[in-house]
């Protein structure tokens, strides 16, 4: 029984149960003769951890929009539509160029450099400055930086079927697999979803930023808050590509491609309509 104090004597000594009652209540009795009622103290409640499937379907959708916001964000889409798009004619065959590189086949035959390059580029979409990936780079050399780069796109891209793309994502952002390249983080691996499977993901890639990411968009075009990166269920591989389909659920079609999308997205987040943060 756990330990009980006597309410006369503050004293637990020769404590005996007199009677048990339902919900874990018993009458007990001290050697003064005192008796009293006594619960068994109850272990707090930790919230359950949530299945993937779970929390995919609590992340918020399309129906959690404001419909008065909706009809303000169709109007600024068409408006942006109007404006033939300015599109970049180089994107195309580069893309298609680091398709076949990031090919289970051509990953592991083509030349590092080549990897080290996609890395710096701003071709399609801009990952930003890349200091501390070209530091390790360097410091580890062309032959071991490139086997390590391989190996976290391989993990990406072509790791195990069972481990869905949002976790094999998470588990290269947070480290836990001892191949992962330094330095080759969101932006990068986000950059290398967007080259392989061009018609799901927009070249929006990062989901936190103070210039805007995924979140900071859904909240100012859309009006939705989104989870905090520090969530521990969520996981920011979940949250990285579940806002990424969501944002390019809201968006729509009309778009000439992905990065056409996340130009009208990155746009509408400045213009009057946009739902800034407080």
């Amino acid at each position: 029984m756990t330990l009980a104090l006597c309410p006369l004597c503050s004293d637990d000594d020769d404590i005996v149960v007199v009677r048990t009652f339902d919900g874990g209540r018993r009458l007990v009795k001290h050697r003064c003769g005192y008796e009293w009622e006594h619960k068994e103290p109850t272990s707090p409640q930790r919230d359950p951890l949530r299945s993937f499937q779970d929390l995919k379907a609590r992340f918020p959708n399309a129906d959690d929009v404001d419909r008065e916001q909706l009809e303000v964000v169709t109007r600024l889409k068409e408006q942006y539509l109007a404006v033939k798009p300015d599109l970049d004619p180089a994107v195309a065959a580069y893309w298609s160029k680091y398709q076949q590189v990031f090919s289970a086949d051509g990953l592991w035959t083509c030349d590092p450099r080549t990897l080290k390059d996609f890395a710096n580029s701003e071709v399609g979409a801009r990952p930003g400055n890349q200091a501390t990936f070209n530091s390790a780079w360097n410091d580890m050399g062309d032959a071991a930086a490139g086997k390590a780069t391989r190996q976290t796109i391989e993990y990406l891209l072509h790791g195990p079927s069972d481990v869905p793309l949002e976790d094999r994502l998470e588990h290269l952002l947070s480290g836990t697999k001892p191949f992962a390249m330094t330095g080759f983080k969101e932006a990068l691996l986000t950059r290398v979803l967007c080259v392989t499977y061009p018609d799901r993901f927009l070249t929006i890639l990062k989901y936190t930023t103070e210039a805007g990411g995924k979140r900071e968009i859904a909240r100012m075009v859309y009006g939705l808050e989104l989870p905090s990166p520090e969530s521990v269920n969520w996981t920011r591989g979940r949250l990285i590509l579940w806002s990424n389909d969501l944002l390019l659920d809201l968006a729509g079609e009309g778009f000439a491609n992905r990065q056409h999308a996340a130009a009208f997205l990155w746009w509408a987040k400045d213009q009057p309509g946009g739902r800034r943060a407080a």
